[in-house]
């Protein structure tokens, strides 16, 4: 038998109604519940203890569209990539949280490893272990789109089985084996994700190589939309930013340097990527790379310096892009570099405006700008391209067109110190 009078009924019945209609509007209003923070740190108060990938795993996890991550100060080990979902923001310490790869392990595989394979048999299983990142290669396929790059799921004996299964054929004839390595900080598979004030070391002196196609410090694979901001991508062996089959990628105020690779690999059908006020430097090849299909990008207010190879290197199908205000300096061999293509899939339209390059070249070559063929309908105006030093000079070329290169237009540059010539037409030079 209730106690309550009718007019109390209906004031609780109304509190009810306003309750549920308030929670209403926070989750359908738009769709969506409304935004969380979710936090992990290494000790204090959290949402999640711990130091290392399987602690931001976890975090990441818990994630929904609108949510914000918070990783507190400290180094994690890393034995796995840490996978962001779309449409979340993850935020570090900046100067302070710090994604550490894990020392290598590597083993050949007993037998031929083939396509579609979800299980692999080790000559040496020590050192595995459940949840950890590992590449399958071979001496054939050791690079590129070709290797599998995995997790264990689970560990018997010396068999270690994998998801997602091998995407090629590893032989045993060439060296089949298995190394930990992996992308650490990944975006795939997702949109409208934004990464702010993290540092990412690859702890390239006890790993094993692993190139951008399929790996780098931070990589991101996939993806429309992705801002990494403020981030640092050091010391992996292989690059240090890659991004694969993207549409939208901006990359500000980053750095990434000390890699064996490449700086930033923007590629894969790349559209409209934008890399603004980031430093590119000593990096063991060229600090901006272009792969295939990088189209309609602005590269501005960089630094690309001190890279083994060149500053800039654009090639196949890298079309209508613009490198603007950039300072591009004692790279290895030439600032600027146009990779040789045939015609169809040369690095066309492409404009060098307002920026400064200096100082580049080695004993044998250099060049501020080199131009191989096929490429036509190159904009060069109002840079400056000279060599400023007074001893070891090796920009011996302010801009070197090889033979059989197609339009190019210079307009209101400054020249100075290139001392075998500004503008210079002639055979490929030796490197």
């Amino acid at each position: 038998m209730s106690l309550m009078t009718p007019p109390t009924r209906s004031l609780v019945a109304l509190l009810a109604l306003l309750s549920f209609v308030a929670a209403c509007r926070l989750t359908v209003g738009n769709g969506q519940p409304p935004p969380r923070t979710i936090t992990v740190a290494q000790s204090g108060e959290a949402d999640v203890i711990g130091s290392d990938n399987v602690a931001l795993q976890r975090a990441a996890d818990m994630l929904r569209p609108g949510d914000t991550l918070l990783i507190g100060p400290g180094a994690y080990t890393m034995h796995n990539s840490l996978f962001l979902p779309s449409g979340v923001r993850v935020q570090g310490t900046a100067g302070e949280t710090i994604l550490v790869k894990s020392d290598g392990v590597q083993s050949d595989l007993y037998e031929d490893a083939g396509y579609g394979l979800r299980q692999l048999t080790a000559v040496d299983p020590s050192g595995f272990r459940a949840g950890m990142g590992i590449t399958v290669l071979d001496d054939e396929q050791s690079t590129g789109w070709g290797v599998t790059v995995t997790t264990i799921t689970r560990v018997d004996g010396n068999i270690l089985f994998i998801d997602p299964m091998t995407i090629w054929d590893y032989l045993e004839q060439n060296r089949a084996r298995i190394q930990n390595t992996f992308p650490i900080l990944c975006v795939i598979n997702a949109e409208d994700t934004i990464v702010e004030d993290i540092i990412v070391d690859g702890n390239k002196d006890r790993n094993g190589y692993l190139d951008g196609c399929r790996g780098g410090a931070i990589y991101l694979q996939n993806v429309r939309n992705i801002t990494v901001r403020n981030c640092v991508a050091r010391n992996y062996n292989g690059d240090g930013i890659s991004f694969q089959i993207t549409e939208g990628v901006r990359i500000l105020n980053c750095e990434s340097y000390g890699n064996t690779g490449l700086g930033i690999h923007p590629g894969t059908g790349s559209e409209r990527p934008e890399v603004r006020d980031s430093r590119a430097h000593d990096n063991g090849q060229d600090g901006l790379y272009l792969c295939w299909r990088v189209r309609h990008g602005v590269f501005a207010g960089n630094i690309f310096e001190d890279n083994g190879r060149h500053g800039i290197s654009i090639g196949h199908k890298d079309t209508d892009n613009l490198f603007e205000n950039n300072r591009i300096v004692r790279n290895g061999r030439a600032g600027v570099y146009f990779r040789p293509e045939t015609f169809k899939n040369s690095g066309h339209r492409n404009t060098l405006r307002d920026n400064t390059i200096l100082d580049n070249g080695n004993e044998r070559a250099g060049a501020g700008i080199y131009i191989a063929p096929h490429a036509t309908g190159i904009v060069i105006e109002k840079n400056r391209i000279a060599e400023t030093r007074t001893e070891g000079r090796t920009q011996r070329y302010g801009v070197y067109k090889v033979e059989g290169a197609g339009e190019v237009r210079l307009a209101d540059n400054i020249f100075e110190g290139n001392w075998e010539g500004d503008y210079r037409e002639g055979p490929p030079l030796e490197w």
